[in-house]
């Protein structure tokens, strides 16, 4: 694990007074834009990147506690942020599953974190997807957006021959925005590749 916690450690090491690239944009360049295309009377009513959550889902771990552990580990290793393990909240049978067991993980980023993060998965992660075409254009309705990963293992950080067992994640990006639309509009000029027959 010494190079997931070098990674770690690299992301929590930023120097005082920094400012991420994707955020100096945001405020030189993407509030004017969305400024224009919506009109906005005021900079306040220009949506924002709240935060992001990763969240993942490990059935297994009902069996063995390890697993939900090591996949707590590497979301640390992916974000630079220690990484929580949630638990049931209620018994289920049918799943072997009790109130309080640990199901799975997440980490919710904000501000230079969560910059950080996403110029990596812009520029690093999602590119390494193999036969990659772009990502859906689907919102919740509320101006948030879901990005469902099948292997972890496209993130660099994640070293597959300690770790050979290959789940998916769930990446939330919660905005500000008052629409699907707004929020689209705001992902896309942060670099989010939608794919290229939508809109």
């Amino acid at each position: 694990m010494a190079k997931n916690a070098n990674n770690a450690a690299v992301a929590n090491a930023l120097p005082a007074g920094y400012v991420p690239t994707l955020k100096k944009v945001y405020k030189e360049e993407i509030v004017d834009r969305l400024m224009k295309q919506f009109s906005y009377s005021t900079v306040m009513q220009v949506p924002k990147l709240v935060k992001i959550t990763l969240n993942e889902g490990v059935g297994d771990a009902t069996q063995d506690k390890k697993i939900v552990e090591e996949s707590a580990k590497e979301l640390t290793a992916i974000t630079g942020q220690k990484a929580i393990i949630t638990n049931s909240t209620k018994d289920v049978s049918n799943f072997k599953l009790r109130k309080g067991m640990p199901i799975g993980c997440k980490v919710t980023l904000r501000d230079v974190k969560m910059y950080e993060f996403l110029e990596r998965l812009i520029r690093v992660t999602l590119p390494r997807i193999r036969d990659f075409n772009g990502i859906s254009e689907k919102l919740d309705g509320q101006g948030n957006y879901t990005l469902g990963l099948k292997e972890q293992i496209i993130f660099p950080e994640i070293d597959i021959d300690k770790n050979p067992r290959i789940h998916g994640l769930e990446i939330t990006f919660v905005t500000s925005a008052k629409t699907d639309e707004e929020a689209y509009a705001l992902l896309k000029e942060f670099g989010l590749p939608f794919k290229k027959h939508n809109k």
